[in-house]
């Protein structure tokens, strides 16, 4: 195991993994301008978990003694893993990865936290691609479990054997690609379902209420316990098979975005950030949805804490 991490970015999934790492007792080392917003950030995050009775206050300040900033990519020369959290571009992801080359000599691997980015792409802007791969986690990390681990034909096994063994140790679940695909596993599945989802609202079926209802009422808590393949090889794949066969013609297969929702964004109706989407957020308790959000996670929290 590491015994020390490297994150370049101070953004929210930056600073959440940092929260995760230094809650699992490693030392973590934070590459960012403003180090002030992103401790700030690490000890909302730190209050929060306080608040929820998962980690005590002697606790978070244990883990906060781990925690490091720097402006310096030469204060990165001990680094083995870096996981890298900037931006969505990737001239400035470029960037990085030279500095990192540079002045880390014992490099191992570098794990990109891109949602889109496949790692062919991210390689070529290193001299040793064979240390890059994608390890995309959902927000915030240091609660929800699943990162997505996408290697390239080019990833040596000892890159991906350092990166799994970090976030293994801080109770992660690592669910790995053969190959890169758009949106990697759960973007694929879940914009797969809300396909199908708002093009029954535009044909009637349905309203936004009642699919949501659905959901939450039927397999959504199954899928918290067993899997997708658990289920339907329970269930009988010859069961399954006549299912699909008079299902399949009619489920939606649109190739664009849909025409409810593009006219949406041609109102700028883009959901909460602007108040009102499928759904009128005005009127909302975003505390209460905040707290409903990260309810379901707070059973995965497995850190091995430091006491001092």
């Amino acid at each position: 195991m590491e015994k020390k991490v490297a994150i370049i970015g101070k953004g929210m999934i930056g600073i959440s993994l940092a929260v995760l790492f230094t809650g699992n007792g490693i030392p973590t080392v934070v590459l960012a301008k403003n180090s002030t917003v992103g401790l700030e950030k690490y000890r909302t995050y730190y209050q929060d978990l306080v608040s929820q009775g998962l980690v005590t206050p002697a606790q978070a300040a244990a883990c906060e003694k781990r925690l490091s900033f720097t402006e310096d990519y030469a204060d990165l020369s001990d680094i083995r893993v870096v996981i890298e959290c900037v931006t969505e571009k990737l001239e400035v992801k470029y960037e990085v990865y030279q500095q990192i080359e540079t002045h880390c000599p014992h490099l191992k691997a570098i794990a990109s936290t891109t949602s889109a980015i496949s790692p062919a792409d991210l390689a070529k802007g290193m001299k040793q691609p064979e240390k890059i791969m994608v390890a995309h986690p959902y927000n915030p990390p240091h609660l929800v479990p699943c990162v997505e681990l996408v290697k390239n034909g080019f990833t040596a096994q000892e890159a991906l054997d350092a990166v799994t063994e970090l976030l293994e140790y801080c109770g992660r679940e690592v669910c790995k690609m053969n190959k890169p695909a758009p949106g990697f596993i759960a973007n694929r599945l879940q914009h797969a379902l809300y396909r199908e989802a708002v093009y029954m609202v535009e044909q009637g079926i349905c309203g936004p209420e009642d699919i949501d209802k659905c959901i939450r009422s039927s397999w959504g808590p199954r899928y918290t316990s067993i899997g997708l393949f658990d289920h339907f090889d329970y269930a009988g794949l010859d069961l399954i098979a006549n299912i699909e066969t008079y299902l399949y013609p009619d489920l939606c297969d649109i190739k664009t975005v849909h025409p409810s929702l593009q006219e949406r964004l041609d109102r700028g109706d883009l959901g909460y950030k602007t108040g009102v989407g499928y759904y009128d957020w005005r009127e909302r308790d975003m505390d209460a949805f905040r707290e409903k959000t990260c309810a379901p996670y707070l059973q995965f929290f497995n850190w091995k804490l430091p006491e001092k």
